[in-house]
């Protein structure tokens, strides 16, 4: 039976799950954003409200409640095509293409070639092509895949997975199905891996999983749990499984290697174990051995838009647009030296001073810094470091996707910037803070504080 604090959280996650559920359902659209901003604060205050009460709630009940929970969360992503980005009509196209026996880096969505794949439903007819999801090809068609014109992005763990969903159904509502089975797999994780710990809930609970994960079903989720038993598996020491995960899960989306030194953290402090050596070359082997069937198809097509895709964002020397917080105090031609700088530096501090036995901690404190230091515009990058975050349970490093999620929302230079500080200033000032109030002298009944002893 649950006890009064259990169900008043339980109460405050149906009423996230609510509001979550009108979020995508009535509030807003990218070509609308303006009613996403207050149910987007809605649903962070809500957020924040049912992590509270989840400190009260007794040890029993924590593994049901966050489940449900995030049962829940997922589910309401479910209610509505994706609102806020197209992504997913790309997968559920590279899916197609390889069903059909092709390679998807070999042709571009608007390819005359691949005509007798379309459908109304990612090359839309007699709707006047003016929904905030639909575009015109070179040659005048309609579509909802984003960049036509373009190779595939997507590594090739992430483009098995597309083909892997496409027996299921293999349209937009599929692929967001898939995306709440990721989630709600990678609550399970979090929490075996955490032992029940209530710090699952940052993941599961967390409205940018219902938006990001589910809603627009970004890849990215994939990437996270496959990261995430990666980190599970390093952390006792069943190296080889670890470092093939952790392969794998960079096989999906690239981002995941920035846990790499995580996984091996310490290593510059101590002479390299057998456990370390086989991390690394499972991780690399499995990377490898994904590439190699789609490398024997298309050769280095499988590199796809990858090089006009850094440089479209903003990333390239010469188009940069990207670094927001370091060009505020480094020239544009330095910002992408000094990021790869401040980040190997970083790196270097995790080989040498991370905890072999918390991987997740010196991925965090990578992955977090690298996109800190490159301030991208596309919130759900930050999936993994909501991933790493309920592992972990430092909570201010989700200042971080949220800053993107800001960014996304608002767009230009002054927004990134902004946005970006002040994620950072939660990251320094919020561990001041903490440890303010722990070294803080406990008071007794009367209120007078205890005899300090000596050691």
């Amino acid at each position: 039976m649950l006890t009064r604090t259990s169900l008043t959280c339980a109460l405050a996650v149906a009423a996230l799950a609510v509001a979550l559920a009108l979020t995508v359902t009535g509030g807003g659209t990218l070509a609308d954003r303006s009613p996403l901003y207050e149910w987007y604060a809605l649903d962070a205050a809500l957020f924040v409200l049912a992590l509270l009460l989840l400190r009260k709630v007794s040890r029993r009940h924590v593994v049901p409640l966050v489940l449900t929970g995030s049962v829940l969360v997922a589910a309401a992503g479910l209610l509505a095509p994706p609102r806020t980005s197209d992504d997913a009509y790309r997968y559920v196209w590279d899916g197609r293409v390889q069903a059909a026996g092709l390679s998807p880096y070999a042709y571009t969505p608007d390819d005359p070639a691949l005509v007798r794949l379309r459908d109304s439903g990612l090359f839309p007819v007699g709707d006047g092509c003016a929904t905030w999801d639909e575009r015109r090809t070179a040659a005048g068609d309609c579509t909802r895949i984003n960049r036509p014109a373009v190779h595939t992005v997507y590594p090739p763990v992430a483009e098995a997975w597309f083909l892997a969903g496409h027996p299921f159904g293999g349209g937009v509502r599929g692929v967001q199905a898939a995306g709440a089975l990721l989630a709600v797999a990678t609550t399970g994780v979090l929490l075996a891996v955490g032992r029940g710990s209530r710090r699952a809930a940052l993941w599961g609970w967390c409205p940018g999983v219902t938006v990001w994960a589910v809603n627009d079903a970004h890849v990215d989720t994939l990437g996270a749990l496959l990261m995430v038993a990666g980190l599970g598996f390093a952390s006792r020491r069943r190296s080889g499984a670890g470092g093939a995960l952790l392969g794998a899960a960079v096989a999906t989306k690239l981002l995941p290697a920035l846990a790499l030194p995580g996984a091996v953290s310490g290593l510059l402090a101590r002479r390299p174990t057998k456990g370390d050596l086989m991390v690394l070359a499972a991780a690399l082997g499995t990377f490898v051995l994904a590439y190699l069937p789609y490398v024997a198809v298309s050769g280095a097509g499988v590199l796809g838009y990858l090089p006009g895709y850094l440089r479209e964002e903003g990333y390239e020397q010469g188009h940069l647009d990207r670094f927001g917080l370091l060009r505020v105090v480094v020239p544009d031609r330095w910002a992408a030296w000094a990021a790869a700088l401040a980040l190997g530096t970083v790196v270097l501090w995790v080989l040498r001073r991370g905890d072999p036995h918390r991987p997740w901690r010196g991925a965090l404190l990578v992955t977090g810094t690298a996109l800190l230091l490159v301030a991208p515009s596309y919130p759900w990058y930050g999936l993994l470091v909501v991933a790493l975050v309920a592992l972990d349970g430092r909570w201010e490093w989700l200042a971080v996707p949220a800053a993107g999620q800001a960014l996304y929302l608002v767009g230009g230079p002054s927004a990134q910037r902004t946005a970006y500080a002040v994620a950072l200033a939660c990251v320094l000032v919020v561990p001041v803070l903490r440890g303010l109030v722990s070294a803080a002298p406990v008071r007794t009944a009367r209120g007078a504080a205890p005899e300090m002893t000596k050691p």
